[in-house]
């Protein structure tokens, strides 16, 4: 990410997280002739114990310079959470990962790492770079997702897949919820690797290849690893209930892995199995 598209990304963010507050939420009066959502940037400044001028600039997306402990204050006055507050470091201080290029165009998994999600029989897992790129998955994931070996490897990135296949967009029952939690990883890493100058580069594609990305990427929250419940209709199956959980594999590639666990009580497992069973006798 070069300098001003950093600047950039810090400004947006910025006024994001400023707008989601509510002055009485701050302990400030809620006062009259509010022409936008949030607090004002002066009522930023104040909760920061800053001047409303450098907040401003800081908020404009001007090089100015910045401390760590002043960042704290304005990190602490927008209520950030911790993954949020490391996403505006990497911004405000250029504080991303110096090794930014990534070694390998199409990182591998060891022959452990694919046992492991070989052995999840019933959770659908998906392991990715940190650009998202899917390098691994077992069979129930072909299952209930796609069968990526039909996908060239440069094409299975997880984010542009969820936008450009009909059949992903079909299988959440709320889509947008779906992708969100995905985008607010995607973030995570975007401010992680401040350098790495294919993220904006993906960010122009996917707003040219789908207009409703920009929107969404927009209102995108900053989590590294959320949790939550996803609802799927099926083609074949319907209706399945998976939590999903997102987990760092320890090491230098720097790779997630998604897991799809069905949830305790619904018949999702069993209409799992079946799912493959069928499949296998076919």
């Amino acid at each position: 990410m070069n300098q001003q598209a950093r600047l950039n990304a810090l400004s947006a963010f910025l006024k994001n997280q400023r707008a989601k507050l509510q002055p009485e939420t701050v302990g400030l009066p809620q006062g009259t002739r509010r022409r936008t959502p949030g607090l004002r940037r002066e009522e930023v400044a104040q909760l920061a114990g800053v001047s409303s001028t450098w907040y401003t600039w800081l908020e404009q997306g001007r090089d100015i310079k910045v401390s760590a402990s002043v960042l704290d204050c304005v990190a602490s006055a927008l209520h950030l959470t911790a993954d949020e507050r490391k996403y505006l470091f990497s911004l405000a201080l250029e504080s991303g990962s110096a090794a930014s290029p990534m070694q390998q165009e199409h990182p591998q998994i060891s022959p452990a790492l694919q046992k492991i999600v070989d052995e999840l029989h019933y959770c659908p897992t998906i392991i990715s770079d940190r650009r998202f790129q899917i390098v691994g998955w077992n069979e129930a994931a072909a299952h209930v997702f796609l069968d990526f070996t039909q996908i060239p490897p440069e094409e299975r990135n997880l984010i542009s897949l969820l936008f450009t296949r009909k059949e992903l967009r079909r299988l959440a029952v709320n889509w947008e919820h779906f992708i969100m939690g995905f985008l607010s990883i995607f973030r995570a890493y975007y401010g992680q690797y401040v350098d790495d100058e294919w993220y904006e580069q993906f960010l122009r594609e996917m707003e040219n290849t789908d207009p409703e990305f920009l929107t969404l990427w927009k209102q995108s929250q900053v989590s590294s690893a959320p949790e939550v419940l996803i609802e799927f209709r099926h083609a074949k199956a319907g209706k399945m209930l998976f939590d999903l959980t997102s987990l760092q594999v320890q090491g230098g590639s720097d790779l997630r892995c998604s897991i799809y666990t069905p949830c305790a009580g619904s018949p999702t497992e069993t209409k799992l199995k079946r799912l493959m069973q069928r499949t296998a006798e076919a």
